[in-house]
């Protein structure tokens, strides 16, 4: 895997992936940034919040069980002396679904928190996580 930064102006940097894929990051105004992107650890944050939530969609479809929907809301605290790292991070699922059930639900996120997230498995060598979920019927 391959990724590319480019500084642009002042703090906002342009972050390319090797599949075509283009973001702009940006540092804080006080830091000299314009606000213009999120910024690095921000985007680290929604990596993980990524690459769990395709893993749950992914193993509830693979079970045949009828999900329609996915969010994860995270909360992440970091230390407060440089390097800034996460501590702790929750992770709030919500499934939507018909006739989900919460073991399977469950099920699903500790298979990717504990196997196939590669981003949160790593942010957990510095971070304590937590995972829960609500299932809304639909």
């Amino acid at each position: 895997m391959k990724a590319r930064v480019k500084w642009v102006e002042d703090m906002t940097f342009l972050a390319a992936s090797a599949s075509g894929h283009a973001v702009v990051m940006d540092s804080a105004p006080e830091l000299g940034g314009s606000n213009l992107g999120p910024r690095p650890m921000e985007m680290v944050l929604m990596g993980a919040g990524g690459c769990t939530a395709i893993d749950v969609v992914h193993i509830l479809k693979k079970g045949r069980h009828a999900v329609s929907g996915c969010a994860v809301e995270l909360d992440a605290q970091r230390a407060e002396v440089d390097p800034k790292v996460f501590t702790r991070i929750h992770f709030h699922f919500t499934v939507r679904g018909k006739e989900l059930k919460p073991d399977a639900v469950e099920r699903a996120i500790k298979l990717s928190a504990e196997k196939y997230c590669s981003a949160s498995i790593m942010l957990a060598k510095t971070a304590e996580l937590t995972h829960d979920f609500e299932i809304i019927e639909e």
